[in-house]
């Protein structure tokens, strides 16, 4: 029997607001905050995008899916 690929795969979200808030000398962002999810590669075959909290900038901002 042949095996059928998996429909959910894991994927990971990475704040898009901490990677731009980078600004000073150092360039090194002071946190990233990171959410694990799950979604279904047959409904959604492009990235993921949802709005979650991010503890570092202190509000909701856009999370976006990364590679791993």
């Amino acid at each position: 029997m042949a095996k059928s690929k998996d429909a959910r795969v894991t994927v990971i979200l990475e704040c898009t607001g901490c990677i731009r808030n980078g600004n000073g000398v150092k360039k090194v962002p002071t946190g990233i905050s990171r959410y694990i999810t799950q979604k279904n590669r047959r409904n959604t075959p492009n990235r993921l995008e949802l709005r979650k909290f991010c503890p570092y900038c202190y509000k909701h901002m856009i999370h976006g899916e990364i590679k791993k």
